[in-house]
């Protein structure tokens, strides 16, 4: 999800292609005409008005039949400040300022104390949900209302899962591993259900991201 002055800000067809590009890893203009609508010229002209301020990039694939190699659009590294963060210099700095004043112990205290708080607070939004596929969904919402995201997906293969794009406290748990486990029993909580966390690497495939597969809806051991 973009910071929300960000889409307060610009217009709607940028909001559609940047967020495209944050699942996908980098399409071209083809493929996201299909994908946002509208036409080839005004999508095309969208894609490098952004790469104009620097939020796009582009690099060529060459094509498996005769051709021109095909051009593709990818976000650039400033386009990394429109989704929401944590502020990480002083959110790792509260946590060790804790370590220093109340023991070793404090930050992952507060850390779980944090999960709980949270999970408390979306709990009466799940209990009304009729079915899994309905409470697992409005968890994704939720988690985009605090800076994660995401997508819900479905296939036979896999089952049910949340896929996960961009995280707000990603730099917080990489140096407290713990609130991994933390947020993940949280959600199960929730969802009254095992849920599978698997990260998965980025590649020619698409970008990195974290799934989030629901037991009870068809997880694949």
């Amino acid at each position: 999800m973009l910071s929300k002055g960000f889409r307060d800000l610009v217009k709607a067809p940028w909001l559609k292609i940047l967020e495209e590009l944050k699942i996908s890893g980098g399409l071209p203009v083809p493929e996201l005409q299909r994908r946002i609508g509208g036409s080839y010229m005004g999508v095309k002209d969208q894609c490098e008005a952004l790469k104009k301020r620097g939020y796009l990039e582009t690099w060529r694939v060459p094509r498996t039949e005769v051709g021109r190699p095909e051009i593709m659009y990818r976000l650039a590294p400033k386009a990394d400040g429109l989704f929401p963060q944590a502020a990480r210099e002083m959110s790792l700095g509260l946590l060790d300022a804790a370590r220093q004043v109340y023991g070793d112990a404090a930050p992952e205290r507060l850390l779980l104390q944090y999960f709980q708080n949270l999970g408390t607070s979306w709990q009466p939004r799940l209990n009304r949900a009729k079915s899994m596929v309905e409470k697992a969904t409005i968890l994704s919402s939720l988690r985009e209302k605090i800076g994660c995201f995401g997508r819900c997906k479905y296939d036979a293969d896999r089952g049910f899962r949340i896929e996960e794009y961009h995280h707000p406290l990603r730099e917080i748990q990489e140096a407290y591993p713990n609130a991994i486990q933390y947020e993940l029993r949280m959600m199960e909580e929730l969802l009254g259900s095992r849920v599978v966390r698997r990260e998965v690497p980025g590649g020619r495939g698409g970008p990195a991201r974290i799934d989030y597969e629901v037991a009870t809806l068809g997880v694949r051991e």
